[in-house]
């Protein structure tokens, strides 16, 4: 027999899917039998958590959803915040799912796993929650899914399957020889004409290039050098211009330096940006206003209308918007773009605190120790100081949890879930010693899934940014400081390659030494590496 588990991997293999995230368990083991026969990797992690934190990463890097096997009850609460971390960055994750049997599903009679609402409990974090009730659902609902995967904004789903569905046969069902995909929609005409207008008459353009536009690196470049526009990134669009480009501001749009600059502007045009206070306002100051004329541009007329309302919006793809524009202005003569660019590049160290100044010295010892690695990480000082000022090389080569949901033990799975994308391409996580321990155990993960990446583990005793700030607003600091493991046995016990470095010197050495290897490789450091790259840092720029 055919039954409902296997015609589902069989879907999953048609559209694509390649790689499965999960544990298994007694009510998922019908999802085993269909995977068993497929060509789709599973990777096993420690916790459902780390589950989706890898689907996470692996969807950042691939722009496919990360899929998910999961549990009825306890795997469904488990994953729940890297649905929620996903949700809130635009992140497609496919989290399929069991639940109870029909009769026993809610019944309050304490069947295994049962919870009252799991529908109801997903359904917050998710495009949308749905339980199929009959073998027929199942296609059409991963149609929906990837409905919402390839045509609109991007977020996890959920699907759940009763266990008698799941075990009911599907031998009736014939396995399509194609799935049908949707575009995501164009812009409207007349929209596009009247912001072209705006453009065109423009003295000083610029462009505001969010997630949303990640995709669309070529586009937005080749629309910015048409029109002279410096093109300032947020965390999540780092790298859609490249470091050597003219245009290219890397920098958060929290800093003065950043905000003098969209001040000039007198037209901007925001690309996929839902304008987050973690972009816009981190400090939250406040202090964020756009004077000029404001065009949004986003594929979910909903976000186009919060925040920061424009004086134009277009619903649509940024990439298309972007395309068609470029088409429509007539191009402006080069340098007045590049120059403005250069002056924000050129004051914006101003804001900077010399700690944040000396963890950017790192960070940039990792770019140019490793071209083309992937930056992985959880909510750390390193991070922090990258979402702030880091340049990326290349789209969707530095993501992080520090940005909306912000959740802490995200960096070690989603870097295993990114290497697994790009197993050709070195990965580093950022973690500091509190966040790791969140998903401490997935260590044994990356080593079972053959996933050499690199994790810089900062270790100073604690959550020190918490300390900081509780000590700021004069609260003692309570439950901030932490006995922590010897983080250089526990990574020996569980097969990674293990080092402390006390200089920054002896950086690039190990990252180098750790690309080399087969195995993951953990280098530890301290404030004492973090106090001599401050005091090496510049302090203008």
């Amino acid at each position: 027999m055919k039954s409902a588990g296997i015609y589902l991997s069989q879907l999953l293999e048609i559209y694509g899917v390649d790689t499965v995230f999960g544990i298994p368990g007694v009510h998922t083991v019908e999802l085993y039998r269909g995977l068993a026969g497929s060509s789709i990797r599973h990777v096993t992690p420690r916790h459902e958590q780390g589950a989706g934190f890898m689907a996470d990463g692996y969807a950042r890097v691939t722009g496919r959803p990360g899929v998910c096997f999961i549990i009825t009850g306890p795997g469904m609460t488990n994953i729940l915040t890297a649905m929620g971390q996903a949700y809130g960055d635009s992140v497609a994750m496919l989290v399929i799912s069991t639940v109870n049997a029909h009769g026993r599903m809610g019944s309050g009679e304490g069947w295994l796993h049962e919870l009252p609402q799991q529908q109801a409990l997903v359904s917050g974090v998710c495009a949308f929650s749905r339980t199929l009730h009959t073998v027929e659902e199942i296609a059409p609902a991963l149609a929906q899914a990837f409905a919402v995967f390839g045509g609109e904004r991007p977020r996890p789903v959920h699907l759940e399957l009763p266990i008698d569905v799941m075990l009911a046969s599907a031998d009736h069902l014939p396995l399509p020889a194609a799935v049908s995909r949707l575009a995501r929609p164009s812009p409207n005409a007349a929209s596009l004409d009247e912001a072209a207008r705006w453009l065109t008459a423009a003295r000083t353009p610029l462009i505001l290039a969010g997630g949303g536009a990640a995709r669309a690196a070529v586009e937005v470049r080749a629309l910015a050098e048409r029109i002279d526009a410096p093109v300032a990134m947020t965390i999540n669009a780092r790298g859609i211009l490249p470091p050597e480009h003219p245009l290219g501001v890397h920098l958060t749009a929290s800093l003065r330096a950043t905000r003098e600059l969209i001040a000039e502007a007198d037209v901007v045009l925001a690309l996929g940006t839902e304008f987050g206070s973690t972009d816009y306002d981190f400090n939250v100051d406040g202090g964020f206003a756009i004077p000029g004329q404001l065009i949004r541009v986003d594929i979910d007329p909903r976000q186009i209308m919060r925040t920061i309302l424009p004086q134009l919006g277009i619903v649509g793809d940024a990439g298309a918007a972007a395309r068609a524009l470029a088409a429509l202005i007539p191009p402006r003569p080069r340098g007045a773009g590049a120059a403005r660019a250069e002056a924000v590049k050129a004051r914006y160290i101003r804001d900077i605190a010399p700690d944040m100044r000396g963890d950017l010295l790192l960070l940039d010892t990792v770019r140019e120790a490793l071209p083309g690695a992937i930056i992985v990480g959880d909510s750390t000082q390193l991070v922090y100081a990258g979402n702030i000022a880091f340049v990326a090389e290349t789209p969707s080569s530095w993501f992080n949890s520090a940005t909306g949901y912000g959740t802490l033990g995200y960096g070690l799975p989603a870097g295993i879930g990114a290497k697994i994308a790009a197993p050709d391409r070195p990965v580093v996580v950022l973690s500091g010693d509190g966040g790791l321990q969140f998903t401490l155990a997935e260590l044994a993960s990356a080593v079972e899934a053959q996933a050499p990446i690199i994790l810089l583990l900062h270790d100073n005793g604690g959550y020190g940014e918490i300390k900081f700030y509780m000590t700021a607003a004069q609260v003692a600091p309570l439950g901030v400081d932490l006995v922590n493991p010897d983080f250089l046995a526990v990574g020996a016990a569980f097969g990674w390659a293990a080092q402390r470095i006390h200089d920054p010197d002896h950086l690039a050495p190990a990252l180098l030494a750790a690309a080399a290897r087969t195995r993951p490789t953990l280098i530890l450091f301290g404030d004492d590496l973090r106090q001599i790259a401050r005091e090496r840092a510049p302090a203008s720029g």
